[in-house]
């Protein structure tokens, strides 16, 4: 039969078949350890074939995924962890306070979303905590992102209304994402009234979130699609990326790559880049350039480690 993957506890998994039915499922053995470099080879929103094998349901096979975000491993650092697969859209949270997010995660974020075709809304939460400084950084950093077409919305999560976050995600299979204690589980139970998932406080030690859900699991809407919920993420690695291949997933730096001098030009020591001097001229803004160096820093680090 098949089914869609709606939890995933680590190696147990529960599946919504074609009939509606929920069965608790295992990974096949030989199917579990065949080629898959990821910590996770199943995941929420995997599309796959179950068989019930002596009195217990088995995944026995997956289907190819349209899409998915995967981020390297903290813990293996060989491997891939996939935060989830087949999705519409992905809502990223941010917080420019308790806790902080920087750009650099932002940007690491938007590229692995960029790179496997997965459109990100970029959600800035607890704005009833700023002030007026952080509110002009919001803004700031709000017009960088919007400028190179990315939605952007500045709310809170607990006292403002979310009509327009339920039209964004009505109809879609959405996957809500962000460091621990940005709000992902309050959005949750406030979009869909009844599920109580646990929360807590910011960690008054450390000023970080501190993680609640522990495992991915998928929840309908009743106002129209589905929403991913996923454990609270502390830093964004990009799987192994071309140095030539990261610029393209830089939507900004597209329509200037083309007047390089060079036609493998990296943007970061050759004469004659268009990108340099977009950068120079404002065009392009200093953040996004300097995220863009750490990550061909860290890609040219990690493949001297691999070699």
């Amino acid at each position: 039969m098949n089914g869609i993957v709606i939890k995933s506890t680590g190696k147990h998994y529960s599946v919504k078949l074609s009939d509606s039915q929920i069965v608790k499922c295992k990974l096949k053995g030989k199917f579990r350890i065949s080629g898959f470099n990821s910590t996770n080879p199943i995941v929420v929103g995997d599309e796959v074939e179950v068989m019930l094998q002596s009195d217990s349901w088995n995944i026995v096979s997956i289907k190819e995924r349209k899409n998915c975000i995967i981020r390297k491993s903290v813990n293996l650092s060989k491997k891939k962890h996939i935060i989830a697969a087949n999705i519409d859209q992905a809502i990223l949270m941010i917080t420019l306070k308790s806790p902080i997010t920087t750009t650099g995660f932002i940007d690491r974020f938007l590229v692995a979303a960029n790179a496997y075709d997965v459109n990100v809304i970029l959600l800035f939460n607890k704005t009833d905590l700023l002030t007026n400084s952080l509110i002009m950084n919001q803004k700031s950093i709000i017009k960088i992102y919007e400028k190179i077409g990315y939605k952007c919305l500045a709310l809170s999560t607990i006292n403002d209304d979310l009509s327009i976050i339920k039209n964004l995600m009505n109809g879609k299979k959405n996957v809500i994402s962000g460091h621990s204690g940005v709000g992902k589980s309050t959005l949750i139970n406030k979009l869909q009234p009844g599920l109580n998932i646990n929360t807590k406080n910011i960690s008054d030690t450390h000023k970080k979130g501190q993680h609640t859900t522990t495992f991915s699991q998928l929840y309908e809407l009743d106002f129209g699609g589905s929403i991913i919920d996923t454990p609270g993420i502390k830093g964004f690695g990009l799987v192994e990326l071309d140095l030539h291949q990261i610029c393209n997933y830089f939507p900004d730096f597209l329509s200037y790559k083309k007047s390089c001098k060079f036609y493998n030009c990296i943007h970061r020591d050759e004469p004659s880049c268009a990108v340099k001097l977009a950068l120079k001229n404002g065009e392009i803004s200093y953040s996004r350039y300097s995220n863009y160096l750490k990550m061909l820093e860290d890609n040219f680090s990690n493949a001297n480690n691999r070699n």
